[in-house]
């Protein structure tokens, strides 16, 4: 390559989304990717990956060209929601007059679209080490080494929860039906894979760090008993199809996302700057709405403006920031309500869950913020 306009740190779904959109904006991108590890390493954390995307994220993915096939991206025409009290909401994509309510897509499909994209792509150039840029952006994800290096805070609240990922069949199809239970303060979700009538769903089950090691010492058979108990057998007799892979939940924010060190400019996107609780599956899309907004800022600047431009690069920040800190918020003030213990919090949550299901104007437009713009 030539020269380098930007210089993207950190290869995953959102510096690749990222490195497309520049591209398109006719930028010189080098792609910083991790030397590959040696055959089989972290592959069973690969297989338990699945996120739940929206209508917005999956527009900017299928004008990439790098939206999955049906088979891996599973529409979600249900969403149930069950309290630790009786409480219930429901949505449904026909009520919401929409295909769908948003998409489960899995991970390494995604990854394999995005990297058959990168590779027809003249102007991105995969590099194992940082190269000079115009401008930097750090898409390492949480533990970013380059952010810590900058010397940028990330603020941390850490939850009193461990996630614990895995992958289920079950012996009744899941019918396209995302499903959600709340019980004392811990969360469990199934999400649907394989497409409408498939049988698999992606497990994810916020427990408190306490019971995390007896739950991971469990034998498979064991570990799917406990989900069949949890989920109310909504899907039958459960299998693990995949290992189990757990993660303590954080809510973070980045104090600065642009900035000059060294006279280079630097950005952050993606985990990077924001990390939140995966109550609500926002967390990509918030990521990939990163990745949109710099790159239009980038691609609609005016044309004696470099890429590094610090007025430039608070457009940026200033649209994203106040987004993610409303995201973030929410999915904090539902966790924090929903791990409440005593009487009053159960009855005020699961009262709050029948209300809201009962209120067709509030319903839907809880409805098409979870959706995203359409």
């Amino acid at each position: 390559m030539k020269s380098t306009d930007i210089c993207i740190r950190g290869a995953g779904i959102v510096g690749r989304a990222l490195a497309l959109l520049l591209s398109r904006e006719r930028l010189r991108v080098a792609l910083v990717e991790r030397p590959v590890s040696p055959a089989g390493e972290a592959t069973a954390r690969a297989d338990v990956r699945a996120y739940a995307l929206n209508g917005t994220s999956r527009a900017l993915l299928e004008s990439l060209r790098c939206w999955p096939d049906l088979a891996a991206a599973t529409p979600v025409l249900r969403m149930e929601v069950q309290g630790d009290r009786g409480g219930a909401l429901a949505f449904g994509a026909a009520e919401q007059q929409v295909e769908a309510l948003g998409w489960i897509v899995d991970v390494p499909a995604l990854e394999r679209r995005l990297d058959d994209a990168i590779d027809y792509q003249p102007l991105i150039e995969r590099v194992t080490t940082s190269t000079p840029a115009r401008l930097s952006v750090v898409c390492e994800g949480r533990a970013s080494e380059t952010r810590l290096a900058l010397g940028v805070d990330y603020v941390t609240t850490a939850y009193p929860h461990t996630a614990i990922a895995t992958r289920l069949h079950g012996s009744v199809p899941h019918g396209g039906v995302a499903r959600q239970w709340f019980s004392c303060g811990e969360i469990l979700a199934f999400l649907p894979l394989d497409g409408p009538q498939g049988n698999s769903v992606a497990v994810v089950w916020s427990v408190e760090h306490a019971r995390v090691p007896r739950l991971v010492a469990l034998s498979p058979e064991e570990f799917a008993k406990e989900l069949e108990i949890a989920s109310h057998q909504s899907m039958g007799s459960l299998t693990l199809s995949a290992d189990r892979v757990a993660w303590p939940l954080q809510r973070s924010m980045a104090s600065r996302w642009i900035g000059q060190t060294d006279g280079r400019s630097w950005a952050l996107a993606g985990d990077a700057a924001h990390a939140m609780h995966p109550l609500a599956g926002q967390g990509l899309n918030v990521g990939l709405a990163d990745a949109a907004e710099l790159a239009r800022v980038l691609g609609g600047r005016e044309y004696w403006r470099e890429p590094g431009d610090l007025r430039l690069l608070r457009r940026y920040e200033r649209a994203r920031q106040g987004a993610v800190m409303t995201m973030t918020t929410t999915t904090d003030i539902l966790q924090q309500l929903f791990a409440r213990e005593g009487a009053v919090w159960e009855g005020l949550r699961n009262w709050g869950l029948t209300g809201v299901d009962q209120l067709a104007p509030l319903k839907g437009w809880l409805a098409r913020q979870a959706m995203g713009p359409r």
